[in-house]
């Protein structure tokens, strides 16, 4: 079959044959329809000191992704052959305090599929079953391929109520603006987005985003003005991992303020401890997504009518993968993706 592989440990990627998956008895296998291209995956291709650590070549990259089981193993019930599915893209070991609480997301031994197994940018991709997600309604593909990081906006924007709260996010990368579609969805009263890229903040304006703010220009201070809040933001979501955006963040929060933090850092950077002592500000890390309750918020979201279609900015053939590549790269867009049909 044909996979897109980090063939060998430089930058770049390979459009290449390898054998398929193989299967088990409690595995599912999937003929893949569409892929999302993630940000890891763009760190993989530069072949960046994070991908040097984290990836074993060579190896098949993808983790967002929609297909049609072909085959399910013996083992497996309720999933059938011709289902359309997605997966969750963390694999866990089952059997650690946090998996047998019922905590998956929380497991230490997590492997990564498209990192640490071989992943979904191919024509088939083997999962457990139980880490596979049939849509049992409706559901546009291109929409499907990316619910892994959708599922990542919704932990991160549901981690909080935030019915009648004025929320911040910094970081207009397609998962903070589809973190400000499901805040507006969600009932937030004012929902401010931050980012430094004119196109990705006009995404954000077309799905709900109260003001969309280009801190290049215009600090978090000036926003609350224009908006009339008097004592700061209640929630916050910050995107990015820059250091200068999460202080701007406890700057702009008002006491007792709430921040779920799902933006990596690229390296250890200081805050104000001090400020979020004194105004009691909880910040809370947040990781993939909560398995599978996140995955049935997504769901119920999109058949309430949540519409994430602005956020895909961009379709391309598998076998073009290097212009698609290079258009995510840019970061001037929503998601990008891959067709495998």
């Amino acid at each position: 079959m044909k996979a897109l592989v980090k063939l060998t440990a430089e930058p770049g990627l390979r459009l290449t044959d390898v054998p398929e998956p193989r299967t088990g008895p409690g595995d599912v296998l999937i003929k893949v329809l569409r892929t999302g291209i993630c940000g890891t995956d763009l760190h993989i291709r530069a072949w960046d000191g994070w991908a040097r650590q984290a990836v074993d070549v060579p190896r098949v990259l993808g983790h967002e992704f929609v297909g049609e089981v072909a085959s399910v193993g013996a083992d497996v019930q309720d999933i059938a052959v011709g289902d359309l599915v997605s997966g969750e893209g963390h694999l866990v070991c089952g059997k650690c305090r946090n998996c047998l609480a019922g905590r998956r997301h929380l497991c230490r031994s997590t492997v990564g599929l498209g990192v640490g197994r071989d992943g979904a940018f191919a024509e088939y991709v083997a999962l457990p079953a139980s880490n596979v997600w049939v849509h049992r309604a409706p559901v546009d593909l291109d929409i499907a391929a990316i619910f892994d990081p959708f599922g990542n906006a919704v932990h991160t924007a549901l981690t909080f109520p935030l019915v009648g709260e004025d929320v911040l996010i910094t970081g207009a990368g397609p998962i903070g603006i589809m973190a400000a579609a499901v805040a507006r969805h969600a009932g937030a009263r004012n929902i401010v987005i931050t980012d430094v890229s004119p196109e990705r903040l006009e995404i954000a304006r077309k799905v709900g985003a109260t003001l969309a703010l280009d801190v290049s220009n215009t600090d978090i201070a000036e926003a609350q003005r224009r908006l009339g809040l008097k004592e700061g933001f209640d929630i916050g979501l910050e995107m990015s991992g820059r250091p200068e955006a999460m202080r701007d963040m406890v700057d702009n929060m008002t006491h007792g303020g709430r921040i779920a933090m799902l933006g990596l850092p690229a390296k250890e950077f200081a805050v104000d401890w001090a400020k979020i002592v004194t105004s009691m500000i909880t910040v809370k890390g947040i990781y993939g997504r909560e398995m599978f309750e996140t995955w049935y918020a997504m769901t119920v979201l999109l058949e309430g009518g949540l519409d994430l279609g602005p956020v895909i900015t961009g379709t391309y053939d598998y076998e073009d993968f290097d212009a698609a590549f290079d258009e995510a790269a840019r970061a001037t867009g929503g998601k990008i993706i891959l067709n495998w049909a």
